[in-house]
Formats: C-alpha cells, sequence, structure tokens
C-alpha cells in the first residue's frame, strides 16, 4: 500500500517426532529442523521487518545441562542474522571436531539450538521501539525444567495493565508496555500453580484454559515448556490467523498457509486452520490433540489479511484479492463515463497488482459485452477491417506509477524533506494524451493518504490526464486497529480528518463536542467499553460524501487534473472474503469490548491534543 503502516508478527512452530539420526538418514541432514524452521520464517518475512527470533528446547537432556535457548536480533536482515549466528556456532564446533555431524547425539549436545522443540518469529513493533529487548520470544526461566517458558506471538492485548496487576510482576521500563511480557507472567503463574499440585504430567490443557480466559485482544501465540510439551493457541474469534500441519516426522504451525505448504511441498487441505478459541498441544512424548480452550465466539478473522498482510501466493487470497478487484469495475465504470477509450488503468505497486488483475477482468466483462451488442446491432452492415477494429479492443493498461528504493534523506528542513517524499514513486511518461485521457490507479487502501497526497497525486499530475482517479480495494479505515495492527491515532485517518471536515462544512461541530463529552462521562463511569461513540461523528454523511473531501484533502495544490477517491464498499468487502468478516476498522464494530475502549480513548487523545496511542 502506498501508507506504510506496521504489518502483522509471523509466527513458527516445528516440534520433531523423531530421533535427530532418522533425520540424518532420511533428508540427508541432523539439521532438517533449522532448515525448515528457516524457511518458513522466511516464507512469513512479509509480515516482520523489525527484528526476529528463535527459542529451541531439548528433550530428555541430563540434570544440569541447559535444555532452553533462546536468540534474537533487530538487525536489518534479522532472520539471516539469527540463522548465520547458528551457523558460525556449528562451524566453531566443527573446526575442531570434523567428523561430527556424522554423529546426532554428539551434535546434539554441543549445538545449542539444535533442539526438538523449535520457535521462530518476525516482529513488526506495535509497541516501543525496535529494540531487542522487545524481540519474542521472551523467555522466563526456573531452576524447576516444568518452570521454564518461551512465548512468542502475533497478537495485541488490550488489557495489559490489569494482567501485570494480576500476576504481580513488576516490569521494567522497557517491557512495561510489553502485551507479550504480561501474557508471558500471567501463563507462568498458572504453569508454576499447575507444577505445585504435584501431578505426574502438566495439564496444558487447564493452564491455557485459566490463563487465557483472561486475555482482551485477538493473538496467534506459541509456548514451549521446559518439561517438553508445547502449545499453540488461537483467540475466540479468530482474529488473528493460524494454520498447521502434522504427519509421522514433525508438528508445524505458522501464520500463513501457503508458508506451510512451500515449506513441506504440501496439498492445499493438508494444512488445517486452527479453529477459534482451540489450541494445538503437542505433549512431551510427541503425541497431540486439538483442544477447544475458550467458547469460539462469532467469528472475526482479520479481513485486512486478505487484502494486504497474508502473502498472496495462497489459493484463497489471490482469489479473494481478484474479487476486490473486480467488485470495484462497476463503479469505476460509471466514474469514468464508461469512456474505456480515453482512460488508462494502472495500479499502485506492489501489493495492489492483484487488485488490479480483478478490476481489469470485471472491465473486460463490460468491454467484451459492448463487443457483442455493437457487432449484433450491425446486422450485415460491416466489413472485415470495421469488424477487426472492435474485436481488437482493448483495455488500456499500463505501469504508470513504479516505486524506487527506499529513499531517506539527510536534509532536517520541512521544505527541503517534502520535496524528497515527492520521489518515493516514479511515473512512466510518453502514456497519457494529456487533457484526453483520465487515469486510474488502484491501491490496496487508504489509510493516512500522505503519501498520496506528497508524492503520488503530484507525480500523476505531470502526465497532464484530464482526471485522476485513484481506487482502494478496501473501505474506509475510519476506526483505530488493537488487535494485531498498530493503527491507534485518530488523526491519523484521511476518512477521520474528512469527517471533521465536513461537520465543521455543515455548521455540526457541536456533534464533535458531545460525542467528546459523552467519552468523558464514559471514562467518569469506568464504561469506555460500552459503545463506540466516534460512530456519532460520521453518522451524518455518506461514504460517497466522505470520499469526496478526502479528494479535496488528497489535493496538494496546485493540480489541474480533477481528483476523485473511489473505495470499496462493506458489502463487496464481505461478498469478496466471506470467511473473514473482521471489519471493526472499517465499521467501527468490535469484536471485544476492549476496542470500544481504546476507539473512545483515541478520539479523547484527539480532542486533547495528546499524539500518543489509544492503548
Amino acid at each position: 500500500m502506498s501508507d506504510a503502516i506496521k504489518h502483522e508478527c509471523g509466527l513458527a512452530f516445528i516440534r520433531l517426532r523423531k530421533p535427530f539420526s532418522y533425520y540424518q538418514q532420511k533428508y540427508g541432514s541432523v539439521f532438517y529442523g533449522l532448515n525448515k524452521l528457516y524457511l518458513l520464517m522466511e516464507k512469513q518475512h512479509n509480515r516482520g521487518q523489525d527484528g526476529a527470533g528463535l527459542a529451541t528446547v531439548k528433550l530428555n537432556t541430563e540434570p544440569g545441562v541447559p535444555f532452553m535457548h533462546r536468540i534474537r536480533s533487530a538487525a536489518p536482515q534479522a532472520i539471516g542474522d539469527i540463522f548465520a549466528k547458528v551457523r558460525d556456532e556449528i562451524q566453531e564446533i566443527e573446526k575442531y571436531q570434523p567428523e561430527i555431524t556424522k554423529y546426532p547425539g554428539l551434535m546434539k549436545g554441543h549445538v545449542r539450538f539444535l533442539g526438538e522443540l523449535m520457535m521462530g518469529h518476525i516482529r513488526y513493533a506495535t509497541q516501543g521501539k525496535n529494540n531487542v529487548e522487545l524481540c519474542h520470544p521472551f523467555v522466563r526461566y526456573n531452576t524447576i525444567p516444568a518452570r521454564n517458558l518461551a512465548m512468542a506471538g502475533n497478537f495485541n492485548l488490550i488489557n495489559t495493565d490489569e494482567l501485570f496487576e494480576f500476576s504481580k510482576a513488576q516490569p521494567g521500563e522497557v517491557h512495561k508496555n510489553s502485551d507479550l511480557a504480561a501474557m508471558l507472567e500471567v501463563v507462568h503463574h498458572f504453569l508454576a500453580k499447575e507444577d505445585n499440585e504435584g501431578s505426574n504430567e502438566l495439564d496444558i490443557k487447564k493452564i491455557l484454559q485459566q490463563a487465557f480466559s483472561m486475555f482482551d485482544g485477538g493473538y496467534h501465540t506459541c509456548g514451549l515448556i521446559g518439561s517438553g510439551d508445547a502449545f499453540v493457541i488461537r483467540d475466540a474469534h479468530g482474529i488473528r490467523p493460524s494454520y498447521y500441519y502434522i504427519n509421522d516426522d514433525v508438528i508445524v504451525a505458522a501464520s500463513e498457509r501457503a508458508a506451510i505448504r512451500t515449506t513441506f511441498n504440501v496439498g492445499e487441505n493438508e494444512v488445517l486452520e486452527l479453529m477459534p478459541g482451540n489450541a494445538l498441544i503437542v505433549k512431551n512424548n510427541g503425541d497431540y490433540s486439538i483442544e477447544q480452550i475458550l467458547e469460539p465466539k462469532e467469528r472475526k478473522a482479520c479481513s485486512f489479511e486478505r487484502i494486504y498482510f497474508s502473502r498472496g501466493n495462497d489459493e484463497k487470497i489471490y482469489k479473494e484479492r481478484t474479487d476486490l478487484g473486480r467488485n470495484l469495475s462497476g463503479t469505476v465504470l460509471k466514474a469514468i463515463d464508461n469512456d474505456l477509450r480515453n482512460t488508462i488503468f494502472s495500479f499502485i505497486p506492489n501489493t495492489a497488482e492483484v487488485a488490479f488483475y480483478g478490476l481489469l477482468k470485471g472491465l473486460e466483462e463490460y468491454l467484451n459485452k459492448i463487443k457483442v451488442e455493437r457487432i449484433l446491432s450491425w446486422g450485415k452492415d460491416f466489413d472485415e477491417e470495421k469488424l477487426t477494429e472492435m474485436v481488437n479492443r482493448r483495455i488500456r493498461i499500463d505501469k504508470i506509477a513504479t516505486k524506487d528504493v527506499k529513499m531517506r534523506t539527510f536534509i532536517t528542513e520541512d521544505s527541503s524533506r517534502n520535496e524528497m517524499v515527492q520521489h518515493v514513486y516514479d511515473i512512466t511518461y510518453g502514456k497519457v494524451r494529456p487533457g484526453i485521457d483520465s487515469l486510474v490507479v488502484i491501491d490496496d487502501s487508504i489509510v493516512r493518504g500522505t503519501t498520496l497526497k506528497e508524492s503520488i497525486v503530484k507525480m500523476l499530475d505531470r502526465l497532464g490526464p484530464k482526471k485522476i482517479i485513484i481506487v482502494s480495494s478496501a473501505p474506509q479505515i475510519r476506526y483505530p486497529d488493537c488487535y494485531g495492527i498498530d493503527m491507534s491515532k485518530m488523526g491519523d485517518f484521511v476518512a477521520f480528518q474528512a469527517a471533521i471536515a465536513l461537520l465543521k462544512d455543515h455548521g455540526k461541530e457541536h456533534i464533535l463536542h458531545e460525542a467528546y463529552g459523552l467519552c468523558k462521562e464514559l471514562s467518569r463511569t469506568n464504561t469506555l467499553h460500552a459503545q463506540n461513540v466516534v460512530k456519532n461523528i460520521y453518522k451524518p454523511f455518506t461514504p460517497e460524501q466522505i470520499s469526496a473531501k478526502i479528494a479535496e484533502i488528497l489535493n496538494p495544490g496546485g493540480i489541474k487534473a480533477e481528483i476523485e477517491v473511489i473505495y470499496q464498499s462493506i458489502e463487496n468487502l464481505h461478498a469478496a472474503c466471506p470467511n473473514n468478516l473482521g471489519d471493526w476498522y472499517f465499521t467501527g464494530n468490535y469484536p471485544t469490548p476492549g476496542g470500544n475502549r481504546v476507539v473512545n480513548k483515541a478520539f479523547m487523545n484527539y480532542m486533547e491534543g495528546k499524539n500518543e496511542r489509544g492503548y
């Protein structure tokens, strides 16, 4: 998308079910598991750029021998950095014992990260700075093996303060806002309580039911326990994605189906979705079960996963993104008065490309219908030249915008920096007939509109089009997200800016102040979670009115072309992504009460001039 927003994190879990000698004989390497974990993380690299981490547990070690290990990195290429360090450790061992790789048992004893249980994580920083101390996994060490716990996940929790209070933990400055730190403390609390009861085996299901019933948010989380047990769990609404694959050799889980399919070369139906509220529990002997931990609630799987975050090589996601584009074709045709002859279609690189193909399919269906109607209307009044011209009519497509390598500038003056920002994108000259052609470009979504206003619109206008139509494959983003994506400041949303501007235009600013007063009252009575007050600000206006005002906001001035903005409708979004109906950032219909609390707090921050997160 043209506006950079934080992505989702990515999770990878592998449990080897055979001895290391088995993998050496069958696959030719004692490092089979580590190699697969590396692939599983790289195939989800799209989900995290800020850091990565790896944790492993060795089974059946002698007392006193370290069995749980962790490594993390916040380097620019964090996954590569982690595995390079693992490789360096192996090479150092081989330097003194060249034949050691032939002996799997010795390798397990000498290589720290050669464990039967493996967990990898790639991170986008939603909280705190890009600090290696905030990279997952987090670990809670203990002298009692069963009380050692490593955890990582793709999530945000809304009730972090309450969780720290419950666990009586005293987090340091770095971790005081970390939802994973809070989650780890609560799970460890119930883990220790269960271990205290002195049974032969930990009741993992019981631990998870006690702990995860306390968490308000969306999550896909993994945990490794020093006992050799492990778990992967998904929130009750299925907000965050979770998939798994099991055969005789391995038990695998990840944030994306396609990553598992590619890494293990398996079919679509072999990779299963972990259902909302369920956990994949793996015992220390390699047995596993799927357990219902939380009562499943209305499925609210994140639609942004389908629009943008997940890799598009999953066939279902590819189809859904195609449908998102196709569903916009009728509205686009209306905007150009069906004048395909004088309109060029393009997309904003790189992730809008699949939706662009869908838009083209919808336009081609219309054009082919027109061709047939025109030819039939001729009767016998045509010749070869006339027929050839009609048959050869095509949708005019060109790659108009090109995204350059991420540009940085050493200049600190605002005016100079703005000039540099304009050149994040470049354009293809000579394709647009000045004053004649309209230009339609599709983007995944329009969040802030900053890049569109400061760069793309200015660039496109240089080509001299009669009209510039910006199309978003997603609906208007009106509300914060608090379940994984770090979008929590109301003032950042161009749709909110448009609604505020419309209130002022229509002399309805009292609605703004009434909403703020209601939020203050809800806060006073500790019921900020009871309703989404911000809906009242959008209520007086149609989506089309807000889109028109957004077009005004995106006009940087000095633009000759007319500018129009078209958004996906909520109905067409649901039609394209029928199994991912989580749409709170578009509709304000949050799946948990904490969502209402966040949006109201974000609005209060806006009204009070506080540039801070809503949770």
